[in-house]
């Protein structure tokens, strides 16, 4: 009886149609990757350790590693080329493009630049720097030469430098290294030594200071602003594919005495809001500019105001970058931000894997 049981439900089973197996999930999307930041040579260790908490996010990383001292003279700063830095940042998937400044003035960098030899030669000691490490690419960030009021040496430093630009990326591209060139924000009043449209060709991505509305030396005031923004974001979207532009955000501060000349303490983002509990000064967020601020007395009784950056006002900024289609965001610089940035930034990150 057992055994006939046993036959039946064997039949039956049988003439059961099994269900098809589910097809397994497709993995999700890689997360896009829209954020460049710069590491601070001063302090590698806190910022090293930022990048790779946030790698999912970041595609270059720019250590702030070598100077210009001359035409061919291109020093490292402390802890330039270590190689546990580049092999842990490629071993995240995270692009590195040391940062080269300059030190010469307007004069000096003109001689240089509209030299074809000496230009040559300045781009020949670029090109070592380059092959020294296993880098992929070179971000230029000359700022000083731009430090004129003379309208023809300024133009002077234009002429020469889109020469140089011209001659550095093509080299760059010849070896598959990425060629960024960070310039200043091209207003009514400044950046007017960089040549947008010119830059924009020649580069693989402008990366624009999105900081320093009011710098150390200016009386008190927000180091960024929306209309800001909208000013130097409208020019530069007219002259460069949005593809290759970057939008580089604040994570610090400036503690300014008020009625004094001298130039005011830098203060990181992190450093702003310490200082801000410590003294128990209010949060003040101001509306017109997306810029956080406070005051405070100190011991000596001479009265502070701190403006910086954090989460909600780059909240504020990024809205416009998006309304201008601008996908590519940076960071000035890993380790001085608010932590609740890297938030802000996934909720604001447009752009795909770079």
């Amino acid at each position: 009886m057992k055994t006939a049981l046993t036959v039946l439900l064997a039949a039956a089973a049988l003439a059961v149609p099994t269900a098809a197996p589910r097809p397994a999930p497709a993995p999700p999307p890689p997360v896009a990757r829209t954020v460049s930041a710069w590491l601070p040579w001063w302090n590698t260790d806190v910022a090293y350790d930022d990048a790779l908490r946030h790698a999912d996010q970041l595609h270059t990383v720019s250590p702030f590693w070598y100077t210009a001292a001359s035409g061919t003279d291109i020093s490292g700063e402390t802890g330039a080329g270590e190689q546990r830095i580049i092999d842990g940042l490629h071993a995240k998937g995270i692009k590195v493009v040391p940062t080269v400044t300059e030190v010469p003035d307007a004069a000096s960098m003109t001689a240089l630049m509209n030299d074809p030899a000496r230009r040559t030669a300045h781009v020949d000691a670029l090109m070592k720097v380059v092959a020294s490490r296993p880098y992929d690419g070179l971000d230029l960030d000359y700022e000083r030469m731009t430090e004129t009021e003379d309208a023809d040496l300024r133009e002077q430093v234009r002429i020469g430098y889109n020469a140089l630009t011209s001659e550095l990326c093509t080299r760059l591209h010849a070896l598959a290294k990425q060629c960024v060139i960070t310039v200043m924000p091209r207003t009514s009043t400044t950046g007017h030594a960089y040549d947008y449209a010119r830059l924009g060709t020649v580069a693989d991505r402008l990366r624009i200071m999105g900081y320093n509305l009011h710098d150390a030396l200016d009386k008190p005031g927000p180091l960024s602003s929306v209309a800001w923004y909208e000013e130097f974001l409208t020019y530069a979207t007219a002259t460069v594919p949005r593809a290759r532009l970057e939008v580089a955000l604040p994570a610090y501060g400036w503690d300014w005495t008020v009625g004094s000349t001298a130039r005011a303490k830098h203060v990181t983002s992190q450093e702003a809001e310490v200082l801000r509990r410590r003294v128990g000064a209010e949060y003040v967020f101001d509306t017109a500019s997306g810029t956080p601020h406070f005051s405070y007395t100190d011991t000596d009784r001479k009265r502070h105001e701190v403006w910086y950056q954090d989460a909600n006002g780059s909240a504020a900024h990024l809205a416009v970058l998006a309304r201008f289609g601008v996908t590519g965001s940076g960071l000035w610089a890993l380790g001085f931000e608010d932590t609740k940035l890297w938030d802000t930034l996934a909720l604001h990150g447009q752009g795909g894997a770079r």
